[in-house]
């Protein structure tokens, strides 16, 4: 019998687990590194940039084992409401597998809580999958970039107003 995926809030012991996860994506789908995550400084203290009022990061383990996770973040410039739904991966053999689903769906439940009301993020085309499943859950596609996260080589922008999706629910 499998074991539980169990989503938790992240600890430091997580960091280093977690950039070399984000990292080896990057690698992985030949993503333009400079101007993104890979190249910024806090993806290697995760716990600390999400230790702060209206943050949060949720991870997802299994025995023990980190497989992903998923942030919310009040990105600088974001419109009134707006939080940004940030550095979600997983690890390759954790995808398909509706761990993920269960990190986004944590993720908008928190970001509800906090009082957002809609949430934006950042992708690349690459990363079909991922894109997809953003749009299962509802997310759309929109034409330029919000706020100022420094990760100026995304290509792909989306948003979701979270009671749209939570009266889905």
């Amino acid at each position: 019998m499998k074991e539980k995926i169990n989503i938790r809030s992240i600890e430091k012991t997580d960091n280093p687990i977690l950039a070399k996860l984000i990292r080896n994506t990057f690698d992985e789908f030949m993503l333009t590194k400079e101007g993104t995550v890979y190249t910024d400084p806090t993806t290697d203290d995760l716990f600390s940039l999400f230790n702060q009022e209206n943050a949060v990061y949720w991870v997802a383990e299994q025995n023990n084992v980190l497989l992903g996770g998923c942030g919310i973040y009040p990105t600088v410039d974001l419109p009134s409401g707006y939080a940004e739904l940030v550095k979600f991966y997983l690890a390759p053999d954790s995808r398909g597998k509706g761990i993920g689903r269960l990190l986004l769906q944590k993720s908008i439940e928190s970001a509800n809580k906090l009082g957002y009301s809609k949430l934006y993020l950042e992708s690349f085309p690459q990363l079909k999958k991922a894109v997809s499943l953003y749009e299962k859950i509802g997310f759309v596609t929109i034409d330029k970039c919000l706020g100022n996260s420094g990760h100026y080589a995304c290509t792909i922008w989306m948003e979701i107003e979270l009671k749209s999706y939570l009266n889905k629910e």
